[in-house]
């Protein structure tokens, strides 16, 4: 299964990188706002002009999210071939993207949280005359992997997975995992449960879930840091899903891409008619309920994570570019502005399918073309 996916992602990465190139040659400027459908048009063919603007050999640094990493490396690949442009993605999680951005070292951040207040009044300094601002750019399911020999498919809830992250039930065969698993030959193994040990959205995304769904199985108030007793730690989505995937009876929790070569994914008893697996479309089903709370240029949502609807999967996150809404930095502007305007086209959306990951959808993701022309 995964190399299957390897072998496709790295398909679509040479895939994007022609049609990119081929895409971005015909770019629009930067005054290309208006109405959706322009925005829309003009966003996908990623104009000339925005290349044109932004200075070839220019490198721009950013960092967060490592959970969006896989989709900023296929971005960045047919971009930077098009525009000539140099993007360092870091993928050091998103604490570490938002700390750099308020302190001035990035063009932009990535973060799997919306900003909280004490950052957007930090992001003033930074922001002259304006503020940092969140984009949902990217979606996608929080898988929860597990490597436990003879399980092909398992079954897992709110209450039983809270008290596995919290040290509460230690192994797999244990009677609430069972009860889950009637058909399943569960063994008797001890359960490896591995949490990020750097500040992560996908963190705060995941313990925003059992706080949402099992409050009373999960006392924790959640956010970036983990905060459980027990278990074990690993830096970067990629740095669990390679100790899940070394470690027989582990389970972890990273975005879906990193499922597969031995890593299988949980699904989700919702309450719904049926189990739930983590893919782009049940995570697109759950992010098209979210609720668009911020303010003026800022479009943070807030998500439905404790959805009951068949085929929605709860545990998703929608992961952020962060941005000034107006200060930012003159020499990076239009490079930056230009990368923003093709990740946020139907081009660039139509890529993260592909790759394990949701588009954001149509009502949302116009309002973020909409924004990205307006920064300044």
């Amino acid at each position: 299964m995964k190399l299957q996916r390897m072998n496709r992602r790295a398909l679509t990465l040479g895939a994007l990188a022609v049609s990119g190139a081929l895409a971005l040659t015909a770019c629009g400027s930067d005054d290309n706002g208006g109405s959706s459908s322009s925005t829309s048009s003009s966003a996908a063919n990623a104009s000339s002009a925005n290349c044109g603007t932004a200075k070839k050999g220019q490198q721009l640094l950013a960092d967060g999210s490592s959970a969006q990493k896989n989709a900023i490396d296929a971005w960045v690949k047919a971009f930077s071939q098009a525009c000539g442009v140099q993007i360092n993605y870091k993928g050091g999680g998103s604490g570490a993207g938002v700390t750099s951005f308020n302190q001035g070292q990035l063009a932009f951040a990535g973060s799997d949280s919306a900003l909280k207040p004490e950052e957007v009044t930090a992001s003033k300094q930074v922001c002259t005359g304006g503020q940092g601002i969140d984009l949902p750019m990217v979606g996608g399911p929080i898988a929860l992997g597990y490597n436990v020999p003879g399980v092909d498919n398992l079954v897992l809830d709110a209450p039983t997975l809270a008290k596995i992250f919290d040290s509460k039930i230690t192994k797999w065969n244990d009677a609430a995992i069972k009860k889950l698993n009637p058909s399943a030959t569960l063994p008797d193994l001890k359960i490896q449960a591995f949490h990020r040990s750097d500040e992560s959205g996908t963190t705060d995304n995941f313990t925003k879930y059992l706080i949402a769904t099992t409050a009373a199985n999960w006392k924790y108030s959640g956010g970036k840091a983990w905060q459980a007793k027990g278990g074990q730690s690993a830096a970067g989505s990629a740095g669990v899903a390679q100790q899940v995937k070394a470690t027989s009876g582990a389970i972890g929790y990273f975005e879906l891409s990193y499922v597969g070569d031995g890593v299988k994914a949980v699904s989700i008893d919702t309450g719904a008619s049926a189990p739930v697996a983590p893919s782009t479309d049940s995570a697109t089903k759950d992010i098209a309920d979210a609720k668009v709370v911020g303010t003026g240029s800022d479009l943070s949502l807030k998500l439905n994570y404790n959805t009951k609807a068949d085929g929605a999967y709860p545990i998703t996150l929608v992961t952020y570019e962060i941005v000034c809404d107006k200060g930012n930095k003159a020499d990076t502007l239009p490079a930056t502005k230009a990368f923003l305007t093709y990740i946020a086209s139907e081009e660039g959306q139509k890529v993260l399918s592909t790759i394990d990951y949701a588009p954001i959808p149509d009502a949302i993701i116009t309002k973020v073309r909409s924004t990205i022309a307006s920064i300044s």
